[in-house]
């Protein structure tokens, strides 16, 4: 079925960063007479993940009133929707037809469909879709936090930092350990004596770090967690802040060939799935090599609505993705971070500058207004 037989439907499929901004990029553009514009995600609420981890370890400022951004009419009229639901699989045939599967079993057409299903995260910032589940979810988080004294954070990167620096400005008297696989915090995309500087910085708030070794088994045996290297380390909380892995299971109903074996989606430079011209991809769960970040999504969504559009046989012509200058600005608690620019020689910036554009505001309103919620 497909919501309205007259029109033709262009359906997104994940409503983070990249999906709300590949609706919002073609909103404007498509012809209400001849196309639907739908949105397909499990909340009613984009949830702003940068501000999720200060969400989680403290109630100061009601952040959950402010990062959980409920969709308005600007996604709820004319030709939009936003329909709250799981998609559990894909077709995408000549002969069989073209359309999703919902949990519920029901099916929606689509003439283009957009994939942005973002990732799966472990750890406290694995949010339930209910938003009931969801609140209970952060207040249990809070209570752990608040009565843990020894917490081991396992992932050093981004996840990983910018909870200790909550954690620390929670108390500065509480332990906490970050064990990291690679030698150094981050990852090689950043230069090594920034990711230098960027340690220094945790350890001088007293944050632990144990580099080149792994937490295989979190459970805690006599106050201590044991990592792979056999070092015993003090703890009363394991916590992990390893990387996601991409929301892409339901794609394998379009075949084998459609994912790597990571579990991204492959993409041409046109973000175009190889061998299914009207199906397109975006944010973090596309195949590109770049870091993951929510920034990179306005790039990957310009392209995905200009080229959506010279599919359903407007003026414009095909354009490709070419990529993004990797950057990243780190917090560290609300008053303290790091950043790094790939331009040039590589940009550092420290303190002021992180806690100008990122660490105070968690950059909710910027956020709020960019992606019209």
């Amino acid at each position: 079925m497909s919501i309205t037989q007259e029109r033709q439907n262009i359906v997104i499929v994940g409503g983070g960063y990249a999906g709300i901004s590949t609706f919002n990029a073609l909103a404007g553009q498509l012809d209400a007479t001849r196309s639907n514009l739908i949105l397909i995600t499990p909340r009613p609420y984009f949830t702003h993940l940068p501000a999720g981890l200060r969400m989680l370890v403290t109630s100061e400022g009601r952040l959950e009133t402010t990062a959980l951004m409920p969709f308005g009419d600007k996604h709820n009229s004319d030709n939009k929707k936003v329909l709250n639901a799981k998609v559990t699989s894909v077709v995408d045939s000549d002969m069989q037809g073209r359309y999703v599967v919902l949990e519920n079993g029901d099916k929606i057409d689509f003439s283009v469909l957009v994939l942005t299903p973002g990732n799966i995260w472990g750890g406290p910032i694995n949010f339930p879709d209910n938003k009931e589940e969801h609140l209970e979810w952060i207040k249990t988080w809070r209570k752990d936090f608040g009565k843990a004294q020894d917490i081991v954070l396992v992932g050093g990167g981004a996840v990983g930092l910018e909870l200790a620096g909550e954690l620390m400005d929670l108390s500065p008297k509480k332990n906490v350990t970050i064990v990291h696989g690679p030698e150094l915090v981050l990852n090689d995309t950043y230069p090594k004596s920034w990711r230098k500087r960027v340690a220094k910085q945790y350890l001088d708030r007293g944050v632990k770090l144990v580099l080149g070794d792994f937490v295989d088994d979190f459970e805690i045996k006599d106050g201590y967690v044991i990592t792979r290297g056999k070092k015993s380390i003090p703890a009363d909380l394991v916590v992990s802040t390893r990387g996601p892995r991409p929301n892409t299971k339901f794609i394998e109903s379009l075949g084998a060939d459609v994912l790597t074996p990571s579990g991204h989606i492959k993409v041409q430079p046109t973000l175009q799935l190889p061998g299914h011209p009207r199906i397109f991809s975006g944010g973090d769960a596309m195949d590109w090599k770049e870091q993951k970040q929510a920034a990179k999504t306005t790039a990957h969504a310009a392209v995905i609505a200009n080229n959506v559009l010279a599919l359903l046989g407007s003026t414009k012509s095909m354009i490709p993705y070419k990529g993004s200058v990797e950057m990243v600005v780190l917090t560290n608690g609300k008053s303290s971070g790091a950043a790094y620019i790939g331009m040039l020689w590589g940009i550092t910036f420290g303190a002021w500058f992180a806690t100008l554009m990122k660490s105070k505001s968690l950059m909710i309103g910027m956020i709020k207004s960019s992606l019209a919620l």
